[in-house]
């Protein structure tokens, strides 16, 4: 008799087997890996003043893993990138509490991917209830998946929400072999601007090396780990990655970190830490000079020329950015979904996310009114 699906909720991902997670994903997307999470937990990146409590929600049949979402207990909003500041301050007002919550998502990283981890999509289906179930035993307020895979669209039923954005990502289109294949679809303006901005940063003197986890000394590390740091200090922002992460990530992920690291006069200059997935080029993390088109430069075009280099199909260079639209990305609608505990806050939330997308899809119109591409020739 095969046994029932039991729900378990864990407060760390070290007790599963990084075997038992990865087998039910295709690792074609890093921050789904056991490595990957395990690292945040592990080096200290997650902490609970933060707002962040590992409470990944799995299914098991006796001793096999066969469902799983990466899962945070939530007591605030910070590092979601899925806004739901006025969902709060509704509840406020009606003297309800929203926080805890849970998350089902990728601290600190607002990249598309898979989310249910699962093989079929009974299983999908399966850990929805489970992540419900759980929500309803704890007294939390609400359930969120943010930035899922189109096709785990199919998985929720009309109880969970659905919210729609924008974000600004590159597409490689048949043709394009090197980084004046690309430039040569796009309309004269938006061309000769790249063109200066990149001429800057060679009359400059700087020089770039592209490094993997594998090749990365120990100065890179310490270097990019540096870079970011700074760039959180100039806004005034927490950093939550330490450099015990990276070094991490260099000896877990060795091919699919990798990171653009700007030089002058041999000396580090400016730095991107992006993960390579399967056909996807992710970037994270960008710090150094304020040089004219140094950002740019080490953010969009090196990450471009190595994906045409390598063969890469798509760049996720971050949330948010409407300077992304002239430099070649392109506006791509990212989703999530919502499960509300109280009834008639869900009805009034349905209506606001029917509202709110609606917005979207003219945003979204008139993004692509602006594209830099020749007419005829966008992708």
């Amino acid at each position: 008799m095969t046994p029932a699906l039991e729900p378990r909720v864990l407060p760390s991902i070290a007790l599963v087997e990084a075997a038992q997670w990865d087998a039910l994903h295709d690792r074609c997307n890093p921050f789904v890996s056991h490595a990957f999470l395990a690292g945040l937990e592990r080096h200290g990146c997650l902490r609970p003043e933060w707002g962040w409590q590992p409470r990944h929600v799995t299914l098991w049949r006796g001793d096999e893993l066969v469902a799983a979402v990466p899962g945070y207990l939530k007591e605030n909003s910070h590092g979601e990138f899925v806004f739901d500041h006025a969902w709060a301050n509704a509840y406020a007002r009606h003297g309800q509490e929203y926080f805890p919550k849970w998350l089902g998502a990728i601290p600190y990283s607002p990249v598309t991917g898979p989310r249910l981890l699962a093989h079929d999509e009974a299983d999908r289906r399966g850990l929805l209830r489970a992540i419900v179930g759980y929500v309803q035993d704890a007294g939390l307020s609400s359930a969120h998946v943010n930035f899922h895979g189109v096709d785990e669209d199919v998985a929720f039923d009309a109880d969970w929400l659905r919210r729609v954005d924008v974000q600004f990502q590159w597409r490689r289109q048949p043709g394009w072999r090197d980084f004046g294949d690309f430039l040569a679809a796009m309309d004269h303006k938006r061309r000769k601007n790249i063109r200066q901005e990149r001429a800057r940063v060679a009359r400059a003197g700087i020089r770039f090396r592209v490094v993997h986890g594998d090749e990365a000394s120990a100065d890179d590390l310490r270097a990019m780990h540096g870079f970011y740091l700074q760039t959180f200090a100039e806004y005034g922002n927490a950093p939550a990655l330490t450099l015990p992460f990276l070094r991490h990530l260099a000896q877990t992920l060795p091919r699919q970190l990798v990171l653009f690291l700007a030089e002058q006069d041999g000396e580090p200059l400016a730095g991107a830490l992006c993960l390579r997935g399967g056909d996807t080029l992710y970037g994270r993390y960008w710090g150094g000079a304020a040089l004219p088109g140094l950002h740019f430069e080490t953010c969009y075009y090196q990450g471009i020329d190595y994906c045409l280099r390598e063969g890469l199909q798509r760049f996720e260079p971050g949330a948010q950015g409407e300077h992304k639209l002239a430099r070649g990305f392109l506006p791509a609608e990212v989703r999530s979904r919502h499960w509300i505990a109280d009834p008639q806050f869900r009805q009034a939330l349905r209506d606001w996310c029917a509202r709110e997308a609606r917005d979207v899809a003219r945003y979204a119109q008139a993004l692509q009114r602006h594209s830099p591409f020749r007419s005829g020739d966008e992708p």
